[in-house]
């Protein structure tokens, strides 16, 4: 009798092409796909919640697969599949749905983390992680131009061109600019969470953030770039390793075991 498992996955993306399996790159979902074979003696794709790009990382990544013979608890696949994968790749979680769950389209929120390293002093321990910015930023005025994002508009003026969509709009439901104190400077936490996102928005934000902050504009800037819908080439994105997929949501009842 078929059953439907749902994994959380933690990676650290530095060496790998991304999620989506590449011919000519090494990928998360191909690392995956062939642990679970290992694992389970079953050849199966894993559909993820979506793409992450080259050197994103994640602690919240989900992807969703069929098997026909496994005859064992939801625990206990996950500590299998573990077995065979990479010391950069972990399922933290494991458990079984519905038949029907999509891990696309049944999500109803995503959250996502950027992280700027804010100092003069460098942090080498965390460097894959985060985008270091020597000059210090106006944190306050950061936080004042991320509220106009907040709510549902046509944010095609921060998607980078090349990936068609049906609609621009989306979502965002939260876009928060945290300050943390870390060894001899400041981390910047930026958590955005919406319905969905197009190319590179999250990566986008920050960058015009990153513009606000170091005052080459002001915080209604932000309003500025919703209106315009284009992105230019002077326009500046985020590196993609301060990047973090945090959590995907879906609604509990397509889960049938914790």
């Amino acid at each position: 009798m078929p059953r439907k498992f749902a994994i959380t996955i933690a990676y650290d993306g530095t060496n790998y092409g991304g999620w989506q399996l590449q011919i000519n790159a090494d990928t998360i979902q191909r690392r995956l796909i062939e642990a679970l074979a290992k694992a389970t003696a079953e050849r199966t794709h894993i559909q993820g919640s979506g793409r992450t790009d080259s050197g994103v990382h994640a602690i919240g990544q989900v992807g969703a697969f069929v098997l026909q013979n496994w005859m064992h608890d939801s625990g206990k696949l996950a500590l299998a599949i573990n077995r065979y994968l990479p010391d950069d790749i972990v399922v933290r979680e494991c458990r079984e749905v519905v038949l029907a769950f999509d891990p696309i389209r049944d999500a109803r929120s995503k959250r996502y983390r950027y992280t700027i390293r804010n100092s003069k002093v460098a942090d080498v321990m965390n460097y894959r992680f985060h985008w270091w910015l020597p000059k210090l930023l106006d944190h306050d005025a950061m936080r004042e131009g991320a509220k106009y994002l907040v709510g549902t508009h046509d944010f095609k003026g921060f998607e980078t061109p090349g990936s068609p969509r049906l609609t621009s709009t989306r979502t965002v439901y939260s876009l928060e600019v945290c300050s943390i104190q870390n060894m001899d400077g400041l981390d910047v936490w930026i958590d955005v969470e919406a319905d969905g996102f197009l190319y590179n928005m999250v990566r986008n934000i920050v960058g015009t953030l990153r513009d606000v902050g170091a005052d080459r504009f002001g915080p209604r800037w932000m309003v500025s770039a919703l209106e315009l819908r284009e992105r230019k080439q002077t326009d500046l994105t985020a590196p993609a390793r301060g990047l973090c997929l945090m959590k995907v949501n879906y609604p509990p009842d397509l889960f049938l075991s914790d």
